[in-house]
């Protein structure tokens, strides 16, 4: 398998199902060229500018288009340069796109993906309008779906699986992992919807890490099994909507002890729902309380330290982890 960039994974993923797919069109905002963060880039090279183009900066108006767009028969993929700003798309991703399939009794398809950067960036500092991550607010709508990878592989396999779904899908693209790189299958690579992953088995605990805090989850496990023996199971979920609720009880029964880490702020995130998942459907199994880390409460800065204060990281992870795992 080839080593890609996270970025890079994502543009294979586009081009590949739009040679496929003649009904795939890909536009929005600074799509053409795919300067923003690249990932669009080369596309118009190949597929002309009927079928990868500019919109006008509008986010409820590319939403609500590629809703319409999607009902008449194409497969359209759109971009939010940043996904602070589906708050000005909030109608057509939550009024009208999840509805349109329930109230036509199935007749209509909504097969549109809405890709947006979300969260903080490592290099790229957008401050308080540019760096959040509102996954759980769209999470809570239903008939749509909410697909955030985590792993180049993942980018790439779930994107291709959002194309080709009937059903309306938020596809969280997180800036900070635009640049890593990690094994990527070739082809025909479709990863479902639904199923989440086990990235590190363990017994004597278990860390849920949203996409970000993936490799400081990883790192802060192997800590602790260098310190105390304690092996730490990290689940990846991959997806929001479909939640793999069944992989998530499984693994606290078999673990007893839950932590949580998350880029977002606490109040009312992933993490909350997911604390509520556990506490009512696997109460029992718990040999300690749930416990939580994210960022702080409060808009992040635009510069590094004070990004850095207000995120959750590898120490952070691994202190909590510490005291839950002891």
């Amino acid at each position: 398998m080839p080593e890609l960039k996270y970025v890079e994974a994502l543009r294979e993923a586009l081009a590949e199902e739009m040679r496929r797919d003649d009904s795939v069109i890909c536009y929005g905002e600074d799509v053409r060229l795919g300067w923003s963060f690249g990932v669009t880039s080369g596309l118009v090279n190949e597929f002309g500018d009927d079928r990868v183009f500019d919109a006008p900066i509008s986010e409820l108006g590319i939403v609500t288009s590629g809703v319409g767009a999607a009902i008449a028969g194409l497969r359209p993929v759109v971009e939010l340069m940043f996904s602070d700003f589906v708050t000005l798309a909030a109608d057509g991703l939550a009024n009208q796109a999840p509805k349109v399939r329930y109230m036509s009794g199935g007749n209509l398809k909504v097969p549109l993906v809405v890709r947006t950067p979300f969260g903080a960036g490592s290099v790229f500092l957008g401050g308080a309008q540019h760096s959040q991550s509102l996954e759980a607010w769209f999470m809570h709508v239903p008939g749509l779906y909410v697909a955030n990878p985590a792993t180049p592989a993942d980018a790439k396999g779930l994107l291709k699986t959002a194309i080709r779904d009937d059903n309306p899908v938020l596809f969280c693209e997180y800036k900070i992992l635009y640049q890593t790189k990690g094994y990527v299958p070739e082809g025909e690579h479709l990863v479902p919807f639904g199923k989440a992953a086990i990235r590190r088995e363990g017994t004597d605990g278990m860390i849920v890490a949203m996409p970000t805090m993936l490799a400081p989850a990883l790192a802060a496990a192997e800590t602790i099994a260098k310190e105390n023996g304690r092996e730490v199971l990290v689940l990846d979920l991959r997806t929001l909507n479909p939640l793999d609720k069944d992989c998530l009880l499984s693994c606290v029964q078999k673990t007893k002890r839950l932590l949580i880490a998350e880029e977002d702020t606490k109040t009312g995130g992933v993490g909350a729902e997911l604390a509520a998942i556990v506490a009512e459907e696997a109460f029992e199994f718990l040999d300690a309380p749930i416990a939580r880390v994210a960022a702080l409460e409060t808009p992040l800065g635009a510069v590094h330290n004070l990004q850095d204060f207000s995120l959750p990281d590898e120490a952070r992870i691994t202190a909590r982890a510490r005291k839950l795992f002891a």
